[in-house]
């Protein structure tokens, strides 16, 4: 069973790329982030005609999570139980789903923007409000992962220079200590490292040439219980789809699983 994360930086601008992806790939559930449509707008027709279901949360411009499966959809719950919310709103940052034998988050974490910004407060907040939500699947005994952009690097390995983050998000101690409740709860990375390059980023700014330049991040990730960890047989990042005209600013983490 093939399973992956991508933040896509819109679905609409990148659905050519996506379903060329999902042809090729031969991926079974795909973890999506920033769909950036109502869902309404959501292209569920096209990505039937291939084969998978959508469970979608999406409002508008902003935001938007997903799970495409083609080996069943069910028991879908949208948005994070205990959402802090934000400015007295609650964004669509996270969509569950039973596929096959394995159960999935898609989660796209608040960004932060600056540490003194009441935005950091809140994605602190919600990963707490994650944490709470994911326990109790992280505890259980069927194959359970939490896939998607995190927005924090784990390490300073995990981003291309630490000096160039030096007091930005993304790096802070509290950020990674959010990360690290998460393993606590009984959840781990399963992508190992080293990969088959030094550094496995998975998101590059579009501006002053980071991707030829590899100056990246390693923000996206899988975080799985142990009965998924233990099922993992492989791990990459598609390092290949970030390149061409056209590319999200993110690439796809893949996991193969044999369950």
């Amino acid at each position: 069973m093939r399973i992956a994360t991508w933040n896509v930086n819109s679905i609409t601008a990148r659905l050519p790329r996506l379903l060329a992806w999902l042809e090729s790939s031969g991926t079974d559930v795909l973890c999506l982030q920033e769909a950036k449509v109502a869902e309404e707008q959501f292209p569920s027709a096209q990505l039937r005609d291939l084969g998978y279901e959508a469970a979608v949360h999406a409002t508008g411009r902003w935001n938007g999570v997903a799970v495409l499966s083609r080996v069943g959809l069910a028991d879908v719950v949208k948005g994070l139980p205990g959402d802090p919310g934000f400015e007295g709103a609650e964004e669509p940052r996270a969509v569950s789903a039973t596929c096959g034998p394995v159960r999935v988050w898609s989660v796209y974490v608040p960004n932060g923007r600056e540490v003194d910004h009441p935005h950091y407060a809140y994605k602190l907040q919600w990963f707490e409000a994650l944490r709470a939500a994911v326990a109790g699947d992280a505890a259980g005994g069927r194959p359970f992962a939490v896939l998607g952009d995190y927005n924090v690097a784990p390490t300073d390995d995990d981003v291309y220079d630490r000096t160039a983050f030096e007091g930005s998000t993304h790096v802070t101690p509290a950020e990674r200590a959010a990360l690290a409740s998460l393993r606590e709860a009984g959840l781990s990375d399963v992508v190992p490292r080293p990969l088959k390059y030094e550094h496995p980023f998975t998101y590059w700014d579009y501006r002053q040439l980071c991707f030829p330049k590899n100056r990246g991040m390693r923000i996206d990730l899988v975080y799985g219980n142990e009965p998924f960890a233990k099922a993992v047989t492989d791990a990459y990042v598609d390092r290949e789809e970030r390149k061409g005209k056209g590319a999200s600013d993110h690439a796809p983490v893949v996991v193969d699983l044999d369950v």
